[in-house]
């Protein structure tokens, strides 16, 4: 990909935060994510790429835009597989809670891994804990192996996860072992990224979440030269064994199959991120560990976005001054 596109792709997450933000703290989940799917596919159709979104909002009968295999893009230029989140987040957003993002990921064509909406377990480190982990041993011992790699006791170990009910035991263990353990309301992405920042203090994120963020999770980690394993779990096994949560679980096995993917076998980082020629940009949303958040006064509003190209491993936070009302009027439509 051409280098010159990652400022573009900055202007896509850009969008879709300030459409997001428009619904800060409103209760309304599925109207802010609406505005930012809307805002993000006006600036990406804008981009001189040939792009096919793999991780997107859904099925095409699912999700009217930014659905899987939607062509994207002027149709010129690099032919890309593109990965979006338009909000990291969205109840976050809706509460107007921290860590809330735009986010996307763009590699060659064939990429990442194509996987259906479904849970994912993941167990992600950063580079000096690189070869350490094996999703097929327990967690006490993947533990153990990172803090060695790591030169550090497991006293010192940092380890982030979702505060849910499924993590509930998980999270008992690890502090028993006398881990320092971090519980999030939501946002795995932005907490995976944070254990390949060098100024952040998180040595591991493990836990059960999306598949989607998963692949997205995968695509930066991939270019900051950490490392992640993963595998798919179908909803009964998460959720609980109910008849609804069965049926869902069966058309999503019945999903992987279509799609030549294993549930339940440990997927390694170059499965899920098959190059390190990668351009990810996240924005912030809300004030969060990894970026500061949206601040709006009047038609004016500040942004801070990461930008980080696998490449040549470049990262880049770029504070951006806004004028909403010179903006696109398609995207004012979503933003003012």
């Amino acid at each position: 990909m051409k280098r010159e596109l990652a400022i573009e792709f900055s202007r896509v997450t850009e969008a879709a935060a300030l459409a997001g933000y428009k619904w800060l703290g409103r209760g309304d989940k599925n109207t802010a994510d609406g505005a930012a799917v809307h805002a993000m596919r006006i600036v990406l159709n804008q981009v001189n790429i040939d792009g096919t979104i793999v991780i997107g909002e859904g099925e095409i009968d699912e999700a009217p835009m930014l659905y899987i295999d939607e062509k994207v893009g002027t149709g010129k230029g690099d032919a890309v597989d593109i990965a979006v989140d338009p909000i990291e987040g969205t109840r976050m957003t809706a509460m107007g809670q921290a860590n809330a993002l735009a986010v996307l990921a763009v590699g060659d064509k064939g990429c990442f891994l194509n996987a259906p909406d479904m849970y994912m377990e993941k167990l992600i480190v950063g580079p000096g804990a690189k070869g350490a982990i094996d999703l097929s041993l327990p967690l006490e011992e993947n533990l153990r192996n990172i803090a060695k790699a790591l030169g550090k006791p497991l006293s010192e170990l940092t380890v982030t996860i979702l505060a849910k009910p499924r993590h509930d035991a998980t999270i008992a263990q690890m502090q028993k072992l006398g881990v320092r353990v971090f519980a999030i309301p939501d946002g795995d992405v932005a907490a995976s990224i944070l254990t390949c920042m060098p100024d952040s203090e998180v040595d591991v994120l493990y836990g059960i979440g999306g598949a989607p963020e998963g692949v997205v999770s995968a695509a930066v980690i991939r270019a900051l030269d950490g490392d992640m394993q993963a595998r798919l779990l179908p909803r009964h096994e998460v959720k609980g064994d109910s008849a609804e949560n069965r049926r869902i679980g069966e058309d999503e096995l019945a999903r992987c199959e279509a799609m030549g993917i294993e549930a339940n076998k440990v997927l390694a980082l170059d499965e899920m991120a098959r190059s390190d020629n990668v351009i990810f940009s996240a924005t912030g949303i809300t004030k969060g560990d990894l970026l500061d958040g949206i601040t709006r006064k009047g038609n004016m509003a500040t942004t801070e976005t990461l930008l980080i190209r696998g490449k040549s491993r470049t990262i880049r936070r770029i504070q951006s001054i806004h004028y909403l009302d010179r903006k696109d009027p398609d995207v004012q439509t979503h933003i003012l």
